[in-house]
């Protein structure tokens, strides 16, 4: 099989003030062709699988490009990485199937659907017979765009995403299938009509994820994956979905669809940890006097979902309610980065952090502190697979230690920490700027994690910030839906469609 594979992509927030340029590419994930991937990351994953030795399969591989989530990409970025990438395509000439690693909730100025247009110029250039396979995030948005031109959709199962080389080495497994003539794959699909935080750490998900595993063994069932979809995305097709892949049995691929989707619709509200106001979160942290920490996210300012990351609310109250043997991170702001490394190691600093880069950033905290630790190219860890944070200070204010970065980046694991000097589980308090990325490394060491939700760009009740692009659609909660609706065809008339793998016979 000779394969094509590459990669574009990123989690675009509709509400986020920050642009997405290409030096944000440039500066997250960008692999051009010759440049190996040396270790699996989240969005290389794919690259990494299809790379390693095979038999009977030759690989092509263009550019890989991906950005921290964050605004709107321009045009240029867009129109600029789109091109490279077809041009690549076109270059390799004949291929026996195409493989793209995409986040599947890009937008750009002039394209609110960025991977479904990627995937209609790739469909133009080798035809309608060639199998085309794309590996997306689970906060995605699937589009008829992508159902029209794509012969496989998978997308990662796990919320923290701890699967994406799993989910990559089962696209490439289904595209050697179908190109050899032993599948003949058939997506169907659910829309749940719902938005909702689906942690798969915790139950019902957890235990509906290991069904979904049961079903995927069944003869004929090749893959299941459901969407959570990304809520901060202004899109029309914004939503839950499951998707169903069989070979060539659509109404069994529909009926099963269906089924998921109705139980997952009965999830609504119970799919993730309770939240906790800024002020209930900071008076739980008042009363823990020893270790082991408390673990408080700082959900409203991830930048995984396109947040500034350098918002000061919780710093703010912890150093107002003084206290102690407490750390954070990470807090984006390059300039005091600078001003650290300038200090050096053991020096005092002053000056305003955070507070900065958008109007859900608060005010910047004016501060005099001791600069603790300072790392060039500092990294942490998701899965085991290394994540970039870039240059990277510990600054200790009052009872406070503050792990400032260069690179905006959201809180994966304690090597945040520990990279500078920091002992995460030595703490009383740890907080943490992530929506749930963070639990799988922080949740052993904590005697209990609180998801706060105080002002920021992703706190949920910010959500009634007037979604523009539904138009007719109804989804949970913005809508009073129940599970009596599901049968209601004026509102669920869409909920059930199958997508042929030839697009030519749609």
């Amino acid at each position: 099989m000779r394969l094509f594979v590459a990669g574009l992509g990123t989690e675009t927030n509709s509400f986020a003030d920050l642009p997405t340029r290409l030096a944000d590419f440039e500066h997250y994930i960008m692999i051009r062709p010759g440049m190996a991937a040396a270790e699996p990351s989240e969005y290389t994953a794919l690259l990494w699988a299809a790379s390693q030795p095979a038999r009977h399969r030759e690989v092509v591989a263009g550019t890989f490009a991906h950005a921290c989530p964050g605004g709107i990409t321009e045009r240029a970025t867009w129109e600029r990485l789109r091109d490279e990438i077809l041009g690549q395509l076109r270059a390799a000439g004949p291929v026996d199937a195409v493989a793209l690693a995409m986040h599947g909730a890009m937008m750009a100025e002039g394209c609110e659907d960025c991977e479904g247009a990627l995937l209609e110029s790739v469909r133009e250039i080798v035809g309608p017979d060639v199998p085309v396979g794309v590996l997306l995030d689970l906060h995605c948005h699937l589009t008829p765009r992508m159902l029209r031109s794509a012969t496989l959709i998978v997308t990662f199962k796990e919320y923290p995403h701890t699967d994406s080389v799993e989910r990559a080495e089962e696209l490439l497994a289904l595209l050697q299938d179908t190109v050899a003539g032993r599948i003949h794959p058939r997506m169907s699909v659910f829309d749940c009509h719902m938005i909702d935080a689906l942690h798969t750490t915790r139950e019902p998900m957890r235990g509906f994820m290991a069904r979904i595993r049961e079903l995927e063994q069944c003869p004929d069932m090749l893959s299941i994956s459901v969407i959570h979809s990304f809520p901060w995305g202004d899109v029309p097709e914004l939503g839950a979905h499951v998707l169903v892949i069989t070979d060539d049995r659509p109404a069994e691929g529909l009926r099963v669809a269906a089924s998921l989707g109705r139980e997952l619709f009965s999830f609504r509200g119970r799919a993730s940890a309770p939240g906790f106001s800024l002020e209930d979160a900071i008076d739980r942290a008042a009363a823990v006097a020893a270790p082991p920490p408390l673990v408080i996210a700082d959900t409203a300012d991830n930048p995984g979902g396109g947040a500034p990351g350098d918002a000061t609310y919780l710093l703010s109250a912890a150093l107002a309610r003084g206290l102690q043997a407490t750390c954070l991170g990470p807090l984006h702001d390059p300039e005091i980065v600078q001003a650290a490394f300038a200090a050096g190691e053991g020096g005092t600093l002053e000056g305003r952090l955070g507070g900065k880069l958008g109007a859900f950033s608060g005010t910047p905290v004016v501060f005099r502190g001791k600069v603790l630790a300072l790392r060039r190219s500092a990294r942490q860890t998701f899965a085991g697979k290394p994540a970039p944070m870039g240059d990277t200070a510990a600054i200790r204010i009052d009872g406070v230690e503050v792990v400032v970065t260069a690179g905006r980046c959201q809180a994966l694991s304690p090597e945040l920490f520990r990279v500078v000097g920091i002992d995460p589980a030595g703490a009383r308090v740890v907080i943490v700027k992530s929506s749930h990325h963070f639990y799988d490394g922080f949740a052993p060491l904590a005697r209990e994690v609180l998801y706060a939700e105080p002002p920021g760009l992703l706190n949920p009740r910010y959500l009634a910030r007037a979604y523009t692009r539904l138009g007719n659609r109804r989804l949970w909660p913005v809508h009073p839906i129940d599970e009596r609706e599901l049968e209601h065809q004026e509102i669920w008339q869409d909920v059930l469609w199958a997508a042929d793998a030839a697009p030519s016979e749609r």
